[in-house]
């Protein structure tokens, strides 16, 4: 590797992991990392399941701690962004997410990417990304303890969702209810939702994180851009210790599927199994 590229290499801080072939697309996944062991777990867990994908289904998979390498110079070498964990905060990096997936760019997003409250470290201060991008607005409420769900497809013409179960259980999450109803946006495409037999969804002890009804989209698709979020992305820990993992969110057949279709779909490729 010439001196050049091996100083990006060092100042990119990018994790790589690919086929020696030729691949035919290239991810770059960002996250932090340092906040709810929930999600920690879950990015530790994620940065092993996509490099085995990435080998076996002949993509690039790089992984970043890194927000400042979200610059335009550094996502043109990739055709799909994911968010494992958080959002860009500063204006540079967020103007420049903006223009790459304006100009085709794919991504993915994954649970606490699409979270955003006022007052909260995370406000909801970027319009674009959740009121027009995600369209969800701000985060209401949970569920609580993290437990599974069952799913049910909503859009079975959807790449993404076409050779999908109608039904099936997931594993366990956190999962979210937003202030914006997502059925009353026309640019948006309620991929998955929580199927009523998983009601009551949720242990407790407080009975408010317990659900008993209601509509509550957890995947979705944006119409005008190449993107799909999940509402998926947060283990079930020991919170006495904050490091033994009680649940996992990959290693379910279904689930495992329905992200790599969605990986697949939001690349430009139409090599969907």
């Amino acid at each position: 590797m010439a001196p050049f590229a091996v100083l990006l290499s060092c100042l990119f801080s990018v994790h790589s992991f690919a086929q020696k072939n030729k691949t035919s697309f290239r991810v770059i996944a960002f996250y932090t990392g340092k906040q709810d062991s929930a999600h920690i777990s879950f990015v530790h867990e994620a940065n092993q399941w996509f490099p085995k994908m990435a080998v076996a289904n002949n993509f690039t998979y790089d992984s970043t701690s890194n927000w400042s390498n979200l610059n335009a110079a550094f996502l043109s070498a990739y055709q799909v962004v994911i968010f494992l964990d958080t959002r860009p905060e500063e204006p540079a990096q967020r103007k420049a997410f903006e223009k790459y997936i304006k100009n085709g760019g794919g991504w993915m997003g994954f649970h606490f990417s699409g979270f955003a409250l006022t007052p909260s470290d995370y406000p909801q201060n970027w319009d674009w990304y959740h009121n027009v991008f995600l369209g969800s607005g701000s985060y209401v409420s949970n569920t609580w303890r993290p437990t599974s769900a069952v799913l049910k497809v909503m859009d079975k013409k959807h790449p993404v969702t076409a050779d999908l179960p109608d039904t099936f259980r997931t594993n366990a999450n956190e999962w979210y209810r937003w202030s914006n109803d997502l059925r009353k946006n026309p640019d948006i495409d309620i991929l998955l939702s929580v199927d009523s037999s998983s009601f009551p969804l949720g242990t407790g002890p407080k009975l408010y994180e317990i659900w008993h009804s209601g509509f509550y989209p957890v995947v979705w698709s944006n119409k005008k851009y190449h993107m799909v979020y999940f509402n998926m992305g947060h283990n079930d820990m020991d919170y006495k210790t904050g490091v033994q993992d009680l649940s996992h969110t990959f290693g379910n057949p279904v689930e495992d599927k329905l992200i790599l279709n969605a990986l697949l779909w939001v690349s430009g490729k139409n090599n969907i199994p």
